[in-house]
C-alpha cells in the first residue's frame, strides 16, 4: 500500500458490535477476565495495552516500515526510554546540534550513569575518533532542530554496523512522508507525535519504531510498561484520527516552506536561510538521495543581530510566537531563548513551522514585519 493509504486503513478497524465505521475510543482503564482467567482480544490493563495505542503503533510502524511501534506520552519520553534501555558505562554519540530537549536529558538526568559525546557526526574523521569500545549507540537527528542540519543516514549506519554499534534516528522535522530512516540502516526511528502527527497542536506523544522484535527491544517496551509513561486512549484515539490526514498536510506543509525559503532568500534582510531544499544549503545533495520531501521546517537569519530578529517576530500577526512545531497554523520561535545559555544557535535566528495558511497571506505577513 501507498502511504495515503496505510495512513486511513492500517491500525483502525470497524467495530464488530456496532459496524462503526470509526474504531470506539476505549476509556476503559482495566478488562475483564473469562472463567478460565483468560482475557478477551488479550487486554488486561491499559498500562500494558489499550485498543486504541495498539491502533495506533500498528499505523505508525507501517508508516515507518518497521516490525513495531511503541507509544509514549512525550517525545521525550520516547527517548528517555532509549537511554533507559542502555546499560550503565554506555557510551552514547550524538549531535552537537541534538535537540535540546533530549540533550539536556542526557547531561543531568544520565550523569554519571552513561557516557556521551556531543560531536560534529557529519565529520567522519571525528566521528571515528570519537568511537569507543564502550560505544553502544550513535544518534541521528536530520534534519536538525533548529539548524537543519542533514545527516547522511546510510553512511553512519554503514559506520556502525562494522562496529556493532545501534543508531536511534529522530525523524520528527521529516516524518516517514520526507524519509524513512529504518529502510536507510536505521535499528530505531523516533518521533515525537506532538508535532506532525497530531497536527493540531493539541495532544502530546511520542513513539519508538523498530526494524527488528529484538531482545533490545524487549527492554523498551518493558520500560513502555513499567514506567507507564503511555498516552491515554484518547490522545492515542486522536492521533490515529490525525494521522489520516498526514500524507496530504504534508504536502500543503512542504509546498508553503519552499515558497517561503524562496521569498526570504532574496530578501535584503535576511542574512540566510536554512532549508535542505535550497540548491544552496550544504547538506542539498545528500538531502536529495534520502528525502522524498524536504518537509515544512525553516530557519532564517536576520541582519543587525538579535535586536531585528526581536522585531521582526513581534511586528508578524499571522504566524504565532510559541514553541513546538507541525501545526495547521504558522509558529514562528526566537530559538537561542528557548534553549538556554549553551545553545549553538545564532541569537538572529528565527525557526519557522510553516502551516496551512494561504501561501501569498504568508509571505504578505512576513513582507510587512521585514520592511
Amino acid at each position: 500500500m501507498k502511504i495515503e493509504t496505510i495512513a486511513i486503513h492500517v491500525g483502525t478497524q470497524t467495530d464488530p458490535s456496532t459496524g462503526a465505521v470509526v474504531q470506539p475510543l476505549v476509556q476503559s482503564t482495566t478488562f475483564e477476565r473469562k472463567e478460565d482467567g483468560s482475557f478477551t482480544n488479550g487486554f488486561i490493563y491499559s498500562r500494558s495495552s489499550n485498543p486504541n495505542r495498539t491502533a495506533l503503533e500498528k499505523v505508525l510502524a507501517e508508516l515507518e516500515q518497521g516490525v513495531e511501534a511503541a507509544a509514549f506520552s512525550s517525545g521525550n519520553a520516547a527517548g528517555m526510554a532509549v537511554f533507559q534501555s542502555l546499560e550503565p558505562g554506555t557510551h552514547i554519540i550524538a549531535p552537537d546540534d541534538m535537540y535540546h530537549g533530549l540533550r539536556n536529558q542526557l547531561k543531568t538526568l544520565f550523569a554519571g550513569i552513561l557516557e556521551f559525546d556531543f560531536i560534529d557526526i557529519n565529520n567522519e574523521q571525528i566521528l571515528n575518533a570519537h568511537i569507543k569500545p564502550n560505544t553502544g549507540l550513535i544518534w541521528i537527528e536530520t534534519p536538525s532542530n533548529p539548524l537543519l542540519k542533514i545527516t547522511d543516514i546510510k553512511k553512519i549506519t554503514d559506520i556502525a554496523k562494522t562496529k556493532g554499534i545501534k543508531v536511534v534516528c529522530d525523524n520528527t522535522f521529516a516524518t516517514p512522508v520526507c524519509q524513512q530512516p529504518l529502510l536507510l540502516g536505521a535499528d530505531i526511528v523516533m518521533h515525537s507525535s506532538t508535532k506532525y502527527f497530531s497536527g493540531h497542536s493539541d495532544l502530546m506523544g511520542g513513539v519508538l519504531i523498530t526494524t527488528k522484535n529484538n531482545d533490545w527491544w524487549g527492554k523498551i517496551r518493558a520500560i513502555q510498561e513499567m514506567g507507564g509513561a503511555i498516552p491515554s486512549p484518547f490522545d492515542c484515539y486522536m492521533l490515529v484520527r490525525s494521522v489520516k490526514t498526514l500524507p496530504y498536510r504534508m504536502r500543503g506543509h512542504i509546498h508553503n516552506a519552499q515558497l517561503l525559503t524562496e521569498f526570504l532568500s532574496v530578501h535584503p534582510k535576511v542574512e540566510q536561510v536554512l532549508y535542505p531544499g535550497l540548491p544552496s544549503h550544504t547538506g542539498h545533495d545528500i538531502a536529495k538521495q534520502q528525502m522524498q520531501e524536504f518537509g515544512g521546517m525553516l530557519s532564517f537569519c536576520i541582519k543587525g543581530g538579535e535586536a531585528e530578529a526581536r522585531r521582526v517576530i513581534n511586528g508578524l500577526k499571522l504566524f504565532t510566537r510559541a514553541t513546538s512545531l507541525g501545526g495547521v497554523e504558522s509558529l514562528i520561535e526566537h530559538r537561542a531563548t528557548m534553549e538556554g545559555p549553551d545553545t549553538k544557535t545564532p541569537f538572529n535566528l528565527l525557526r519557522v513551522s510553516a502551516g496551512l495558511e494561504h501561501i501569498d497571506d504568508l509571505i504578505e505577513d512576513l513582507r510587512q514585519a521585514l520592511d
